[in-house]
Formats: structure tokens, sequence, C-alpha cells
């Protein structure tokens, strides 16, 4: 939906992309999995290198390849995504990479993860929001070369959401990971957070129109037996 005519996608707008995912939910489906290829896709289209977008948004935009997990919170930051402790050492060749994250959906149904890390030390850095950045990462190479570096432990809710707690492990990723400038990764994030929230209200939408309409047709079907308790009662007191 999102992703330009030129890479192969459909090159439409978030109007468009909210219809689609509201008329999902109204038919009693469930869109996560769509939503966050979109959102997910925006951060690469709107700050990754060309070289990044041409490799992978046609792949993204045919189907051969899943991109559906996003990597952020972690246990003792919680929503203060500045507060995030998973570390992204540089190295001669790219990245080490060594932390721990919760909810993070989906990672075992993707082939992509974008991943929110920081590059410099929180007590380092002028600024809370400097210092994190975002990689590209490519999780069906991290599983076949070091899988020992990758470690996902499903977590059980009470909703048809597929999230994990996943730990990092000296897991190493090439300098070409990167997004965009070293360090600047939270403002990325917050670009693509933008998107998700239109898309996610899209969905409640369609979920609201979806149980007003199980409602009237539960309305309209029923059978009402007050009157028959009524007669019931009035025939046992005589």
């Amino acid at each position: 939906m999102l992703i330009p005519t030129e890479y192969g996608g459909q090159g439409l707008g978030i109007h468009e992309a909210s219809i689609v995912l509201e008329e999902i939910h109204r038919s009693g489906g469930h869109a996560a999995g769509c939503h966050a290829q979109m959102y997910t896709m925006g951060a690469l289209l709107k700050h990754g290198s060309e070289q990044q977008k041409a490799h992978y948004l046609p792949k993204i935009a045919d189907g051969t390849v899943r991109f559906q997990s996003f990597s952020i919170t972690e246990p003792d930051a919680g929503s203060n995504t500045t507060a995030i402790q998973t570390f992204a050492q540089k190295t001669e060749n790219g990245y080490v990479i060594n932390g721990h994250k919760n909810w993070t959906s989906r990672i075992e149904q993707s082939d992509l993860l974008m991943l929110l890390a920081r590059t410099t030390p929180l007590a380092d850095v002028k600024k809370k929001t400097d210092g994190i950045s975002l990689f590209l990462i490519d999780l069906r190479q991290v599983r076949s070369e070091q899988p020992e570096a990758l470690v996902i432990e499903p977590v059980e809710t009470m909703f048809n959401y597929a999230t994990n707690k996943v730990w990092y492990k000296d897991m190493e990723i090439p300098a070409s990971a990167l997004i965009g400038e070293e360090g600047k990764g939270f403002k990325y994030v917050l670009d693509g957070m933008n998107a998700e929230r239109i898309l996610l209200a899209s969905e409640a939408i369609g979920d609201g129109y979806f149980f007003i309409d199980q409602a009237v047709s539960y309305a309209n079907e029923r059978e009402v037996i007050i009157g028959r308790l009524a007669q019931i009662k009035v025939s046992n007191s005589q």
C-alpha cells in the first residue's frame, strides 16, 4: 500500500491504508501483521539509504520478504525509550549487539527486524534522545550463521497477538544494517509511530463497526421469552 511504485508498491497514502485496515476488521479479521509491515517499512523508506531501499522494498512489496517486527521496549525502560540499555558496540566490520527486549511482536514470523539500541551510553550524551541508533536486521542471516546470538521466548497473552521476550547475545551485524545516521534513531522511531497510531485507530473503528453489526444481528434474531415467563408465574400462582 505505502511502498512507492518505483519499488513495486502501490504508492498510496495513509488514508487509503487506513480504509483497507478498517475493512479487514469490520469483516471480523485481524490486521496486526498488516499495519506492522506498513509502519516498520516507513522507517526504512524515510530514513534508509538508497541501497537499502532498492534491496528490500521490492521484496517487501511482492511478499517474498516479511517485515513485521520492531524491537524497542525493554523491561527496565518501559515507555521511556531513552532509558533503553540494549547496546550496539561499533567494531571494524559493523556492530555487536547485546541486550534484552520484551513485547517484540512477530519476530518468529518475520524475515527482517527493526531494532533500536544505544550506540552511546546515556551518561555520555547531552540530550537523552541522542546516542540511540536504528538497525535493520536480516533475521534469516542471523538464524543461519549465529543462532545462539538470538534467544526468543514467546509470551502468552489474552488476545491474538504473537509477542515475545528477546535476548541479543553478542549478535554481529554489518555496518550496512544502520538506518540513517548513528545516534539519530529516536527521531526515526517517532516518525514510524505516528503512522502506527493512525493505522491502529482505523482498525479500532473497524472493530466497532463489526461489534455493532453483531449486536444488531443478535437483536433482530433473538427470541424474547419474558412474556412466557410471566404467564408461567401467573399459572403457578393460580
